[in-house]
This record gives structure tokens, sequence and C-alpha cells, in this order.
């Protein structure tokens, strides 16, 4: 009897093991990532009014926004012959399509791999591998429809009587950097991967790295879910405010194109971190009133909690609740590690932890953004035709506070789960 067994039996279980990982589920995340962030771009568009672009530009810019929200470079041109010339940067990530694209890719990718503790390194990277090449080819398709030429209005003034009777148009362009889009688009997509790995619980390491999980994952855990809990928090204000404010649909353009950039802005501001930055002109980003107040002025400005607070009051609460959701973290952070770990090492992971979580929000959230309209030498740069949005933080003070804050929180955080039976605890009886 023991001759009728067939051996082959044994590799079904395997075969189950390995369906998880092919093209078709790589398929489906690239698609289901890209259409949430489609539909979340064309909402926060849509909301900040832009389905109004002339010819019937809204899709492509579309396309242009999703492409950003990876780190895509979009270049902008235009004129109108030799009569007006255009320029133009945009440095500024929308970061809820970043995060909503974030969430849904990190879900797909770790779905396969979910209820086990180790995965080998060439099954992992097969399997990222899948996903790459069909994002990769992705990006380059929309890289090749994110381009657009379309009218600009001089509005009922000199300047469009002056293009009325030359017969001229101002016209603005946009096209996607094809290779820069798909090498950087790709860059963040590896990162990402390697972040899901790094903060997921339930995400299998390969053998050699799973000894690292424990100095690494708790600290790294705790910080994404602040950062995820601050927009949270924001995502509740904001709908509160678009309720009850008089401009419900700059609002919304606010949450749905930029409600981490203002979060985690916040949450910098709350650590004692100052930005510099200036607007200027009749245009420029989503952002909530006091911000753009203290932002409007002819010269650089200095934002931070007591400037803030001179045109709002209610800024002085972002330092209780950083100081709240630092001490969670921290928390967080000592009872998902195991007992042993004296609470000076939970400080200095947690400080390292936030220093680079404030390090990449700095990054992330920065502003350069302005554009410009020449018509026969009328309106240059810094005329009623431009406009400028520039935002960057104070590096080293940002990278100081967030080091001596993660050194008190982690501390103190260790002490406080002190009571709280954790891994490697051992209970006596």
């Amino acid at each position: 009897m023991s001759q009728q067994r067939s051996p082959q039996r044994t590799d079904v279980p395997g075969a189950v093991r390995r369906a998880p990982h092919g093209w078709f589920q790589a398929l489906v995340a690239v698609l289901a990532t890209l259409v949430t962030m489609a539909v979340l771009a064309a909402l926060g568009l849509w909301a900040a009014g832009a389905s109004g672009l002339p010819d019937n530009a809204f899709p492509r810019v579309v396309v242009a926004v999703v492409l950003i929200a990876v780190g895509g470079s979009v270049d902008i041109s235009g004129g109108a012959g030799a009569l007006a010339t255009t320029q133009g940067d945009l440095t500024v990530l929308p970061l809820s399509v970043t995060l909503a694209g974030a969430l849904v890719m990190g879900a797909a990718f770790l779905r396969p791999l979910r209820h086990r503790a180790v995965a080998k390194t060439r099954e992992l990277a097969g399997w990222a591998a899948r996903v790459a090449v069909l994002w990769a080819l992705a990006l380059i398709g929309l890289s090749l429809a994110a381009r657009q030429e379309f009218a600009v209005s001089t509005g009922n003034g000199t300047l469009n009587a002056i293009g009325h009777l030359l017969g001229t148009s101002p016209r603005v362009a946009f096209r996607a950097d094809v290779p820069l889009t798909v090498v950087i688009g790709s860059v963040w997509l590896l990162g990402l991967f390697a972040l899901v790995l790094l903060v997921s619980r339930s995400a299998p390491l390969p053998a050699r790295l799973v000894r690292f999980q424990e100095s690494v994952r708790p600290a790294a855990h705790a910080m994404v879910v602040l950062l995820l809990t601050y927009v949270a928090v924001a995502l509740v204000v904001g709908l509160i405010e678009a309720a009850s404010g008089r401009h419900p649909a700059e609002t919304f353009a606010v949450l749905l194109l930029g409600l981490p950039n203002l979060a985690w802005l916040g949450f910098t501001l709350g650590l004692g971190v100052s930005w510099k930055g200036r607007v200027e002109g009749p245009f420029g980003l989503p952002m909530p009133h006091a911000l753009d107040t203290v932002l409007r002025t002819p010269t650089n400005s200095t934002v931070n909690v007591r400037t803030l607070a001179d045109v709002d009051g209610r800024a002085w609460w972002l330092i209780v609740v950083a100081a709240v959701a630092l001490l969670a973290a921290a928390f967080l952070s000592a009872v998902r590690s195991p007992a042993r770990v004296p609470a000076w090492r939970h400080a200095v992971r947690l400080a390292v932890a936030l220093v680079v979580t404030v390090l990449a929000v700095c990054l992330l959230a920065r502003v350069s953004a302005h554009y410009g309209l020449s018509l026969l030498g009328i309106g240059e740069v810094g005329g009623p035709l431009s406009a400028q949005v520039v935002l960057w933080p104070r590096w080293w003070t940002a990278l100081g506070f967030a080091a001596l804050w993660g050194l008190v929180a982690g501390f103190l955080g260790a002490l406080s789960a002190r009571r709280v039976r954790r891994h490697g605890e051992v209970t006596r009886t």
C-alpha cells in the first residue's frame, strides 16, 4: 500500500502558496493603486475648480498629478510665439494622493505574504520584481498621456486687449519627463516595499534579517501609526471645517490633495520646528487661512506656533497634541519591544526613529512653486500675472528638536510600559 502513495501530492501546497505571487495579482495591485490615486486626484482637482480648464485638459492634469504624487517630473512651458513667454516650476507633492496610493500598494504587496514569519529573499525579490515591472510600464503609459497645451486667460484688462488686437492667445503646456518619471516612480515603489517590510508586524523577513526586527520594528511602527493618526485627526477637523465654514469646496480640495502636507507640517510645528516661506500673487496652493496670512508678506516669513497663534490662537494646541501623540507612540514602541530592553535604549531608538521621520516629513512637505507670464514685456515674474509659493524647514533645528523630543518621550514611554506585560517577559508563579 505504501507504494501506491504519490510523492507528487506534497507539491500541491507549495503550488498554492506560489499562486498569490503571480503576474495577475501584481497587475491587480498596480491597477488598484493607480485607480485609487486617480480618483482622489480628480476629486481634489474638481473641488479646486480645475474641471473648467480649457481644451479638455482636466483628465491629463489628473494624470500629471498622479505622476507628481509618486515623485514624477512634469515640465511647464508655453507662450504665444515671440509675443509671450511663460516661466514655471513646481516642487510639491499632493501627499493625500501619495498616501492613498501607498496604503493600497502596501496592502496589496503584503497580502500574499500574510500569516508567515519568514520568507526567502528570492521569493520577496521575485514578487517585488513582478509588481515593479508592471508599475514601470504603467508609468511609461501615464507619462506619455500627461502632456497638454491650453490657453491662459489674461482677464479683461490691457493684456487681454493687446492679445486680442494682435491675434495672440497665451498658452501653457506641460509634459511629463518620461525617463525621469519612470526612474523616480520606481524608486518610490521600491522604497515603499522596504518601508512596508520594515514597519509591518505581519510582514515576513528573510531569515538573516529576523534578528533586527526587535530593535527596528517597534519604533518604526510607532512612527507610522503616529503619522497616520495625525492624518486621521486632521481629516476629522477638516470635515468639521467644511461643514461649518464658508468655503467647503476649498476645504475639500485641501483634504483630497494636501491633507498629510498640512497634518505633518502641524506635527513638526508642535515639536518647535520653524519653517520659512512666502506666498505672493493672485494664485496659490490650497492652504488654511492662518498659514496663508502668515506667508503673504513682501519678504520671507517665519512659520512657527507663535506666528500662527498671532492669527489664530488655537495654534498653541499643536504643542499639546504633539506631546500627547509622541508619548503614546513611545508607549506603543515600548510595549511592542521585549521586556528586557532598558529604558535608555528605548529612548535612543525612538530618538533615531523620530529624527528619520521628521527628516522625511521635511523633505516631503516642502514647497517650491512659481508661475510667471510675460506678454510683450508686460507681466514679468513678480507682476500681477505671477504667483509664487515657497516653504522650507530650518533643517538643523528640526532634527535637533526631533532628537530631544525622541529621547524624552522614549524614556517616559519605557517607564510607563513597565507595568504592562510584554513580549519576552516570563510570568512568575
